[in-house]
C-alpha cells in the first residue's frame, strides 16, 4: 500500500504562499491524521531562497510525534560541509526519535532549471562541475559518520580521520534516498544517474516524470543493482515528488497551480509542464492521477498543495483524495 506525504511550501515565506504558523499547524494536523505518513520540505540556500530546511524540520519534529520527516530533496548537499552535515542531521535524528529521511541530491547545475544557481555555487566556492561528485562523497561519508563510531574518509573532495559524531542518531546509520530525474533521451546521465540509486541508495526519490518513465525507471534500477551484485532492501521506497491543487473547475486548478508554481520556481510553466506535474480537477480526478504513480511502482507520494489556500487543499486532500488509497 502506497504511503502519502505532505511537503511543506518553506519558499512560501518568501513568496506570500503560507507563513511559518501555518505550515506548523498542517504539519501537527497531517501528524494526527493517519491517511499522512510523512512531512518534507524544500531546500536550496541562495538559488531559489527559502526558510532553511534543517531549521524548518527541527521544528517540525518538535510539534509530531509520529510522521517521518525528509527533504525533497537536500540540493545543497554538494555545497554543506559532509561533516557538519552528519553532525546535524544526527542530532535532528535523536530530536525526532529516529524519524528522519535524508535525501541527497546535487542540486541543479547553473544552465538548468530555475532560480540563481550560478551564484550559489561561487558564493560557496564550489565549481558546479564537481556537484556529483560531492554529493556522492557526502553519502558515503554520512554513512560512516552515523554508525555510532570513529570514521575516517579519504576522497577527493571530503577527508577527515578519527571522527566521532556525538550525540549520534537513533537509526544507525541514517536511511539516504538519492534523488535522481535523468531525462529520458539523454542515455548517458540516465545510466550514471540510475546506477548512482542502485549503487547508493536506500530509496529513490524523482519527480516531473510521467509514470511510464518512473517505471521505466525502476525497472533500470534493479537491473542495475543487480549489475553490480547488490541486493536492494526489502523497504527499499520509491518517492515521488507531485504537486496537486483539487477544484471541481480544471482549468482555475491549472492557473492557481501555474501562479504558485512561476512565484516559486521564478519560471513560466507551459500547460503541457503543469499537466504532467500536477494532480489536478475534481477529487476523482486527481485520484486517478495519483493512482498512476502508485501503479508505476511509487512506494510514498509527496503531495504539495499548489494554491495560496493552504489549508483547504489539506482538507480536500485528505478528506476526499486519500480515502480513495486506504
Amino acid at each position: 500500500m502506497a504511503k502519502f506525504g505532505m511537503t511543506l511550501s518553506n519558499r512560501g515565506v518568501v513568496t506570500g504562499a503560507t507563513t511559518v504558523p501555518e505550515m506548523l499547524d498542517l504539519a501537527g494536523m497531517a501528524d494526527a491524521d493517519s491517511r499522512w505518513d510523512s512531512v518534507w520540505v524544500g531546500d536550496s540556500l541562495l538559488a531559489k531562497p527559502r526558510l532553511d530546511a534543517l531549521t524548518l524540520l527541527g521544528s517540525v519534529a518538535a510539534r509530531t510525534e509520529r510522521l517521518r520527516l525528509g527533504p525533497a530533496c537536500f540540493a545543497s548537499t554538494p555545497l554543506r560541509p559532509p561533516v557538519l552535515l552528519a553532525y546535524q542531521w544526527a542530532s535532528l535524528d535523536l530530536i525526532s526519535g529516529g524519524r528522519t529521511i535524508f535525501v541527497a541530491c546535487m542540486g541543479a547545475r547553473p544552465s538548468q532549471g530555475a532560480g540563481n544557481s550560478a551564484q550559489e555555487f561561487e558564493t560557496f566556492c564550489v565549481a558546479p562541475e564537481t556537484r556529483m561528485g560531492r554529493m556522492e562523497e557526502a553519502i558515503e561519508a554520512m554513512r560512516l559518520l552515523t554508525r555510532g563510531e570513529r570514521a575516517s574518509y579519504e576522497g577527493e573532495y571530503v577527508s577527515f580521520k578519527d571522527v566521532l559524531i556525538e550525540p549520534q542518531p537513533v537509526q544507525q546509520p541514517i536511511p539516504i534516498w538519492v534523488t535522481s530525474n535523468p531525462a529520458p533521451h539523454l542515455k548517458r546521465n540516465r545510466e550514471a544517474g540510475l546506477r548512482r540509486v542502485a549503487r547508493l541508495g536506500d530509496g529513490w526519490m524523482t519527480t516531473f516524470q510521467s509514470p511510464e518513465i518512473v517505471a521505466e525507471y525502476l525497472a533500470d534500477i534493479r537491473g542495475y543493482a543487480e549489475e553490480m551484485g547488490r541486493e536492494l532492501p526489502a523497504d527499499f521506497e520509491v518517492g515521488v515528488y507531485y504537486n496537486i491543487n483539487v477544484n471541481e473547475d480544471r482549468e482555475r486548478a491549472l492557473r492557481e497551480a501555474k501562479e504558485y508554481l512561476d512565484a516559486y520556481y521564478m519560471t513560466d510553466y507551459t500547460r503541457e509542464q503543469l499537466e504532467l506535474w500536477v494532480a489536478m480537477g475534481s477529487p476523482e480526478a486527481c485520484i486517478a492521477d495519483i493512482q498512476r504513480y502508485i501503479e508505476a511502482g511509487a512506494t510514498t507520494v509527496m503531495l504539495r498543495f499548489v494554491s495560496g489556500d493552504q489549508q483547504g487543499q489539506y482538507r480536500r486532500v485528505s478528506e476526499e483524495v486519500l480515502p480513495a488509497f486506504a
